[in-house]
């Protein structure tokens, strides 16, 4: 019985003085959003093929901040909404997270048809288009592809963490010797908007093209993807990609994610 209260009154003093001290701060979030060239399939390089997401997190001090890939194969701006993906990681979202999105490739499929309905009316503006789903069957108002990412920002920004919008990554796909950007439509689009939003923008687009000129056509045709897909990359790809990511995030003074970058 003597020893025992003596040792109590220590592991007293020990938890009224743990009590006190600083907790260490929590690690943010780094959430990614977006379609197939994000994470393709289960983000298990499904078929060959993998999403530039898979590769983001050898950029990042881990100790320091958590990724989480939340990207799906199939999905448009307008659908990674609708169909509740968005609705099971927003709330999710804690101060001082962060959120890259990175949607396109999908948005310029049909607005309604039967088999995906997920286009988004190709602009940056308040335009919209009442439809019947077809697949659905229910009424929808359909907006512009910008509007979608705006509202994304907004409801980020909300929850105290920070959108940063990527442009879409390049296609297989050349003119001229130069593989094709997206400076006049989505690339452009995705810029507009995250300034509107007060989003940090990263040109992956640009970024990514401009590593796809310097290696030449054949060298990219052949090394970053098969040759029966010119839209998702084969594990070369997505690595060279989220390199450009990481290059975007380290060329953006203003962006408070550089500081999680490795060294």
């Amino acid at each position: 019985m003597k020893l025992f209260r003596p040792t109590l009154t220590l592991l007293l003093a020990l938890a009224l003085l743990s009590a006190f001290l600083p907790r260490p701060k929590p690690r943010p979030t780094l959430f990614l959003i977006g379609d197939s060239t994000v994470k393709n399939g289960k983000g298990r390089g499904d078929g060959g093929l993998w999403g530039w997401g898979n590769f983001l997190p050898a950029y990042f001090d881990t100790t320091r901040i958590r990724l989480e890939n939340h990207a799906l194969g199939g999905t448009s701006s307008r659908t990674f909404r609708s169909q509740g993906h968005w609705a099971k990681v927003l709330p999710r979202l804690q101060a001082g997270d962060f959120v890259i999105m990175q949607f396109g490739h999908n948005d310029s499929s049909p607005i309604n048809d039967t088999t995906r309905a997920r286009g988004t009316i190709k602009s940056n503006g308040e335009e919209t288009q009442d439809i019947v789903n077809l697949l659905t069957k229910q009424p929808e108002t359909v907006h512009s592809y910008g509007w979608y990412l705006r509202q994304f920002m907004a409801e980020i920004k909300a929850q105290g963490a920070t959108p940063i919008v990527c442009s879409p990554i390049p296609r297989n796909a050349w003119t001229g010797g130069k593989v094709n950007r997206s400076r006049e439509d989505y690339g452009r689009w995705a810029q507009e908007a995250a300034r509107q939003g007060g989003a940090g923008f990263i040109d992956l687009n640009q970024l990514a093209a401009d590593k796809y000129d310097r290696a030449g056509e054949a060298t990219v045709r052949a090394t970053y993807f098969n040759p029966t897909d010119h839209t998702h990359t084969i594990e070369a790809g997505a690595r060279l990609n989220a390199e450009a990511v990481a290059e975007g995030i380290r060329q953006a003074k203003h962006l408070a994610l550089r500081k999680y970058l490795r060294k």
